[in-house]
Order: structure tokens, then C-alpha cells, then sequence
């Protein structure tokens, strides 16, 4: 346990961000199965409405892991990582279908 005001101060701030940042993985990570979901849906049946969902979902999970990143909650490398392979799972897709 800490001894001084200071480091009792720094414990509680460490938690605290500690969930924070728990958070914010946890919806990114949300988000990401989301759209990977939305993406397996519209491999079986390629609608302009499906395409549409799966557009939409790939704009909030990017704006979250680019908030994650602006934040610190993730690494720039993880962040580019994450949203590379969002991106991989859908360009196969709308290659085939032009």
C-alpha cells in the first residue's frame, strides 16, 4: 500500500484510468466483431443495404480505435493494425462484386 499522500494520490489515478482505458478496449474491440459480423452477412448476400450497414459499422469502429489511439489507450501501430484488418475482411468482397 502506498506510504505518502503523493503515491496514494497516483495509485488512485492509475485506477482510474486503468478502467478507463479497459473501456474503451472493450468497445473498440465491440465494434470490430460487429462489423466482422456485418461483413459475414453480406458475403452470403451482397445487398446495397448490407454494403450500406457494413460501411456504417466500419466508420464507427474506426472512429473509436482513432479515438483509442488519440487517447493513449492504444498504440498508433495497434490502432493501424486493427483498422487494416477491418479493411482486408471487405475489399475481397466489393472487388468480386464490380
Amino acid at each position: 500500500m502506498a506510504n505518502t499522500k503523493s503515491a496514494l494520490k497516483r495509485a488512485e489515478i492509475a485506477e482510474r484510468n486503468r478502467l478507463r482505458n479497459k473501456a474503451y478496449k472493450s468497445s473498440v474491440k465491440t465494434l470490430m466483431k460487429k462489423y466482422l459480423n456485418a461483413v459475414t452477412v453480406y458475403a452470403a448476400n451482397p445487398t446495397p443495404e448490407l454494403k450500406q450497414e457494413v460501411q456504417s459499422k466500419l466508420s464507427e469502429a474506426y472512429s473509436k480505435i482513432d479515438k483509442a489511439v488519440k487517447r493513449g489507450v492504444l498504440h498508433p501501430n495497434n490502432g493501424a493494425r486493427k483498422k487494416s484488418k477491418l479493411a482486408g475482411r471487405l475489399k475481397p468482397l466489393t472487388q468480386t462484386a464490380e
